[in-house]
């Protein structure tokens, strides 16, 4: 029986020449990930059991972004233990103020992730990185410090589901929307300890951006990682960042999945996850019902690239956010802040309103930067709508793209006639 890409990759990364779902493997790393918040822990785990050397200073990045800028005493601390074991070990991926962007967004700008590699984080959205066709993973804090130490980790094989895309998306409708009919149609632990692997004759028609959009939200399925297959759409951007070699995976013919699900994508329609899971789906014109909101977050690393920045500020442009609605739109790295500014999006965004951000995580934990107080609802670009997941446990998010945030923050309103 033939093997999936993840498994290409895993087997590959084991030095075994093949795999099967359930199989115990220990492999080795090509990247070990770490931001502000995790990365304290794991240094802790790393210095408690003795290490005292990295396995390669080139192949471990630490991402200040999700209490950076500082917001508390405490935030400041972590980023100073981070700060102060970048230059013990002469990490060479160390990202600070001024310097970072949120971390899932920052490493494939930053040509650090690449297809065929094996790529761990202690953070659940590491999964992002399949869209360049890598295996990555979110672990915990304790398998990042022996990942950092050795250059291993222990994985369980996992099986997969196939997505066949077919079609092309209609005008407004972006890989947010995509990902969220996914998860509302098969659940949230729909793909559970499973690998969502994405191809077809519609894989061409999806951006990067709409590619590491859907990739960082298989977690949210419940998935152990989300890949696509590489392309000429891939090529063309990974080439253009990363001069070291790198290997392509592709499925074997008789791969065998668990099942194989087709998505068409011409039938795809703007979509919005209500409160409190990804999985509670409607499409824009089953909102029959007005959601009045009192915030807007149009970024993270979900959807804070540079066509997320754009399509907003298509809607936006020459309209003003609606009376008592906060909009606070957050670039994900500093480079999409920059071609902000460049493009004029920036002026856009504060002409219309809007509070323009220097690139964090943020809000979307709860952490600062739009925290939401009891009653209060956001429609947000982010990728979860748990309790109190952004603030007060009486508050609401509800997930959507930016052409539907955007759109929803003018009206005051997420409804069926936004874009009217």
């Amino acid at each position: 029986m033939g093997m999936t890409m993840t498994q290409k990759i895993l087997a590959a990364h084991a030095g075994l020449e093949s795999v099967k779902a359930g199989q115990l493997i220990m492999a080795n790393l090509d990247l070990v990930l770490g931001n502000d918040i995790t990365s304290p822990v794991a240094i802790n785990e790393f210095e408690k059991n003795g290490f005292n050397g990295v396995f390669d200073k080139d192949k471990i990045a630490l991402v200040m972004d999700h209490f950076a800028p500082n917001k508390d005493i405490k935030a400041a601390q972590q980023c100073k233990q981070c700060r102060g074991f970048a230059r013990r070990f002469d990490i060479s991926n160390y990202y600070d103020v001024g310097d970072m962007g949120i971390e899932h967004a920052l490493l494939p700008e930053k040509g650090l992730t690449a297809p065929g590699e094996l790529i761990i984080g202690a953070d659940s959205h590491t999964c992002t990185y399949g869209a360049l066709g890598a295996f990555s993973t979110g672990v915990g804090s304790t398998d990042m410090a022996a990942g950092m130490a050795t250059g291993k980790a222990w994985f369980k094989v996992p099986s997969a589901i196939r997505f066949e895309l077919v079609g092309e998306l209609s005008p407004l409708v972006s890989g947010k929307d995509v990902i969220l009919h996914i998860i509302g149609m098969i659940g949230v632990d729909g793909a559970l300890y499973r690998s969502m692997e994405f191809g077809g004759e519609g894989l061409k028609n999806l951006s990067i951006d709409d590619r590491l959009c859907m990739a960082n939200m298989a977690i949210e399925a419940g998935a152990k990682n989300g890949i696509f297959e590489v392309d000429e759409v891939t090529l063309a951007y990974v080439n253009e960042r990363v001069s070291r070699e790198f290997k392509v995976y592709a499925p074997d013919e008789d791969a065998e999945y668990d099942e194989v699900i087709t998505i068409d994508l011409s039938e795809i329609k703007p979509t919005v996850s209500f409160p409190h899971l990804p999985e509670n789906t409607k499409t824009i014109d089953e909102i029959t019902d007005k959601v009045v909101i009192d915030q807007a977050v149009i970024g993270s690393c979900t959807n804070g690239r540079i066509t997320d920045m754009r399509a907003a500020a298509a809607i936006l442009k020459d309209k003003r956010i609606a009376d008592n609605v906060r909009c606070i739109v957050i670039p994900g790295t500093q480079q999409v802040y920059l071609d902000c500014i460049k493009e004029g999006l920036a002026e856009i965004f504060i002409k219309a309103g809007c509070a323009f951000s220097t690139p964090t995580c943020g809000p979307c934990l709860g952490g600062h930067m739009g925290i939401l107080a009891e009653n209060e609802r956001a429609v947000s670009t982010t990728n979860r709508n748990f309790v109190g997941r952004m603030g007060h446990v009486t508050s609401e998010v509800y997930l959507a793209s930016p052409a539907v945030a955007a759109a929803s923050a003018i009206k005051g309103y997420i409804g069926a006639d936004i874009f009217d």
